[in-house]
């Protein structure tokens, strides 16, 4: 439940037990209103879909408590392939990540 006036939400794992589907209209809806209300929304999600993945503005990648990438959601897939990672035509870009950083 969110209550009251903000400038900020930190979520954490808000699609733990939920559907796909769930997931993205849980999603839309918080992006829609952080866009709104000019707020600033930060949400750790493992393994998400690439409709939901699509949703966010800027994504922050960790591994093994490390930022490996932080910046633009439109980057991601360039920065990894100038590091060297190939994302396979078969996989999606989620999956993708989530192989590279578990390396």
């Amino acid at each position: 439940m969110m209550v009251g006036p903000t400038r900020v939400f930190f979520m954490d794992e808000i699609s733990n037990g939920l559907d796909s589907a769930t997931t993205f209209h849980i999603m839309n809806a918080i992006k829609h209103s952080s866009h709104i209300l000019e707020e600033t929304t930060m949400i750790s999600l493992l393994q998400p879909s690439s409709e939901v993945y699509d949703l966010f503005d800027d994504i922050i990648l960790l591994a093994k408590g490390t930022i490996v990438y932080h910046g633009l959601r439109e980057n991601v897939l360039p920065f990894f392939q100038h590091m060297g990672f190939k994302c396979p035509a078969t996989i999606q870009l989620p999956d993708f990540l989530q192989q590279v950083l578990s390396r």
